[in-house]
């Protein structure tokens, strides 16, 4: 009789551990979705999806997936995910300033490049203003120029206030405009004049 005591006794202290072990295994990890989610909206707050989307990116698609794995309550798999995501968004994080630093070279460079084009097309306008059967041309064309010059004069503005993103977008429209018009003058220019 007492071998069935501590049978039962060793099974119930069996029983009582595998309890414990499941509960343990079964809990939220609560501690580190709030680790990941911190860290996500911290990559969003230093503008990772304008600088590094597809870090960015990632991170957010892991920080579902682990939410989803919460929801299915799948909690091993959502800490190994939450983990991951906030690794994610760390090297998010990591990757902004070298981003910014090369945007901000390329809008640079991209503003050199638009400042020659307007000034390549100037010469081409001033030879729309001896010809009088293109005197309207020529109003139009200046008009866009000072324009242009306006418009540059903005986008520097921007670029001094770390608008990077923003300047190198304004700015490739702007070298598209300017190309298309200095083409466009040019072949106004070069077509022979009509006969009366």
């Amino acid at each position: 009789m007492q071998h069935r005591h501590h049978f039962y006794g060793f099974l119930f202290v069996l029983i009582a551990l595998s309890f414990l072990v499941l509960s343990g295994c079964s809990k939220p990890p609560t501690e580190e979705m709030a680790k990941a989610e911190k860290a996500v909206e911290e990559a969003k707050q230093k503008e990772a999806p304008v600088y590094v989307p597809d870090f960015f990116g990632k991170a957010e698609e892991s920080l579902k997936k682990a939410k989803d794995y919460v929801t299915e309550k799948k909690y091993k798999e959502a800490k190994q995910v939450a983990v991951e995501t906030e690794t994610l968004a760390q090297q998010a994080i990591s990757g902004i300033e070298s981003a910014k630093a090369k945007m901000k070279a390329e809008a640079e460079q991209a503003l050199q490049d638009v400042q020659k084009a307007i000034d390549e097309v100037k010469p081409i306008i001033e030879g729309a203003a001896k010809k009088k059967a293109l005197a309207a041309k020529y109003e139009e064309f200046k008009a866009l120029i000072t324009k242009w010059e306006a418009d540059l004069a903005t986008v520097k503005e921007k670029l001094q206030g770390l608008k990077f993103k923003e300047v190198s977008d304004e700015l490739k429209k702007m070298k598209d405009e300017v190309t298309a018009k200095k083409e466009e003058a040019t072949n106004t220019l070069s077509a022979p004049a009509a006969k009366k």
